[in-house]
């Protein structure tokens, strides 16, 4: 037996929305800053995963949130993109994109510096959309990269869950 952590056993709530997604006819799409593709790993690791996740983008750079998420300019300059109006705006983004049901987004400060913003290590914003209606999460974490990226992502499956639940 292998001590290699795996996906699909850290984030087991990945295998339960897509159960939901499948049983509601569902797909997603991610929009990731902070969790650099995390979400989309942990999605992907469950068996099937090609029947309801259309694909992700990775918007580290705001003008990838601008240019391919149609997040507003003026928004994001006024509000930073570690926000709950630039999550929700980037979860809409993503699934009109990639013609999908449910937009997931994640974004933040993961630590363990806070580079480019006066915003606190561990504040990460989660926002889901889906058929116009929009949920959204705020973490306040501690200092730790990884414990905060991995709890943003956990965040995101929930708030799919949610949606997905409502279909």
């Amino acid at each position: 037996m292998s001590d290699d952590p795996r996906l699909a056993a850290a984030f087991p709530e990945s295998a339960s929305l897509g159960r939901r997604l499948v049983a509601h006819q569902l797909t997603v799409a991610v929009a990731e800053s902070c969790t650099g593709g995390l979400l989309g790993a942990a999605l992907t690791a469950a068996p099937g995963a090609s029947t309801y996740v259309r694909g992700g983008v990775i918007a580290y750079a705001d003008t990838v949130k601008i240019d391919l998420l149609a997040v507003d300019r003026e928004q994001l300059a006024r509000l930073g993109a570690v926000s709950a109006e630039v999550a929700a705006s980037m979860a809409r983004g993503v699934a009109q994109l990639l013609g999908a049901d449910l937009g997931i987004a994640i974004t933040g400060v993961a630590g363990p510096g806070a580079e480019g913003t006066t915003k606190p290590v561990g504040l990460i914003h989660v926002a889901g959309w889906l058929g116009g209606r929009t949920e959204a999460v705020e973490l306040r974490e501690g200092g730790d990269r990884e414990a905060n990226r991995a709890a943003a992502v956990r965040v995101a499956l929930g708030v799919g869950l949610a949606l997905a639940g409502d279909a």
